[in-house]
């Protein structure tokens, strides 16, 4: 079985969930969007900002911008980075009307801030996004291989391209975004990734690596045969 060496992020907005997936040891960092955010029914950001970096105030957490125009964008930047040394800014390759945040980018990288381009989905924007970053500024260019696959596309070219890119430049990582299946974090290792992100049910699953598959056969039987019993159905008839 591949040992795992990849870096992998949680990805939620729940604090207790948080702290118990850290505990497992598998966790090294944490993402959050505002989707995950609704999901979970956070009130203020702030608070929540807040509370997530004085709980985790050594491994690395990525907030996103909820602006759409660049001018605010850029504010709420800085506002997040504030948080914490730990904290790295989301910000969306393009606003809703598809305009690139480029230029907002390579401001912020200029000043500093830990970035987290997020949103990412091809190598001209993964191209651009590398070059706009500040060489020796810890920042993470997210790839979202996950959904790539969705469109009926294979990821793995362009993931193994867009690593090459992100590590021509010192202090640039490539983050593996939405994976479908545990599978995908041998498949980000294995491209040359430096992180990936999942869910706390997929890194659950990782206790499954290596298991022996005739073992996991009769441990799925025994699943079926339980739920069965639970369900009380009978196929014969009395």
């Amino acid at each position: 079985m591949t040992e795992l060496t990849i870096n992998i992020y949680a990805d939620g907005a729940e604090l207790d969930q948080m702290e118990k997936v850290f505990q497992s040891g598998k966790v090294t960092g944490f993402t959050t969007n505002p989707t995950l955010m609704k999901k979970a029914g956070i009130k203020n950001y702030g608070t929540f900002a807040k509370e997530a970096v004085n709980k985790f105030p050594d491994v690395p957490i990525s907030f996103e911008v909820f602006a759409d125009d660049f001018e605010t964008m850029e504010k709420e930047a800085k506002a997040l980075a504030e948080f914490g040394k730990n904290v790295f800014v989301k910000i969306p390759i393009t606003n809703t009307k598809g305009e690139s945040s480029i230029p907002l980018i390579k401001k912020l990288a200029d000043k500093g801030v830990q970035l987290n381009v997020t949103a990412i989905f091809t190598l001209k924007q993964v191209e651009e996004v590398v070059e706009a970053l500040q060489e020796g500024v810890e920042s993470i260019v997210s790839v979202f291989a996950g959904r790539i696959a969705d469109s009926g596309r294979d990821p793995i070219p362009m993931m193994k391209e867009s690593a090459e890119i992100c590590h021509r430049k010192p202090g640039v990582q490539l983050l593996w975004a939405s994976p479908r299946e545990v599978l995908n974090i041998i498949q980000a290792q294995e491209v040359g990734a430096d992180i990936i992100t999942c869910t706390p049910d997929l890194i659950n699953k990782t206790d499954n690596f290596g298991k022996d598959l005739e073992e996991f056969s009769l441990d799925t039987v025994k699943m079926f045969f339980n739920d069965s019993k639970e369900l009380g159905f009978s196929v014969l008839s009395d």
